[in-house]
């Protein structure tokens, strides 16, 4: 079994339901067992297109699916919780992403591993921070990593919980 950590985010519709559903999917996939879930945080959108803020979250999980069957299934629970992909970066109502397995480098033309963004969004790494079982994240602390993106005042507690 492998460690991972994913992000969830949705900014359309009852989003905190849709962060809920998402666990609760991924909880009843064979081969995935959420392990422990962040905080849930409020944060401001990432990119260029106008839209609704975002809630946040990241999950630990154990899991013995191959990265691309752990991606195909993930976007199994994206599309039944009715995410549509019409605008990069746009709004959704549920987005999974891969952020980690453990110590897996792995680069194909669908999925990156480590996730190749984690050090520019604030909105990852504040919620990582709750859930990641190491000390040092690409050797560095989790927080010194935070004060590096220089977004970090876009991520802020939600009124929201589990």
């Amino acid at each position: 079994m492998t460690i991972g950590y994913l992000a969830l985010g949705s900014n359309l519709g009852n989003r905190i339901d849709y962060l809920r559903k998402a666990v609760t999917s991924l909880n009843q996939t064979a081969g995935i067992t959420v392990l422990e879930k962040s905080a849930i945080y409020e944060t401001k959108p990432y990119g260029d297109v106008p839209q609704d803020n975002y809630l946040n979250a990241v999950v630990k999980i154990e899991t013995n699916l191959e990265p691309l069957k752990l991606l195909d299934q993930t976007q199994l629970i994206e599309k039944k919780l009715g995410r549509e992909r019409l605008v990069h970066w746009g709004p959704r109502t549920i987005d999974i992403d891969i952020l980690l397995l453990e110590n897996l480098t792995f680069f194909d033309q669908r999925l990156t591993i480590p996730h190749s963004e984690i050090k520019k969004r604030s909105f990852v790494l504040v919620p990582l921070k709750d859930v990641y079982s190491q000390s040092l994240l690409f050797g560095q602390a989790i927080e010194d990593l935070i004060d590096q993106t220089g977004n970090q005042e876009e991520v802020w507690n939600s009124t929201e919980s589990w």
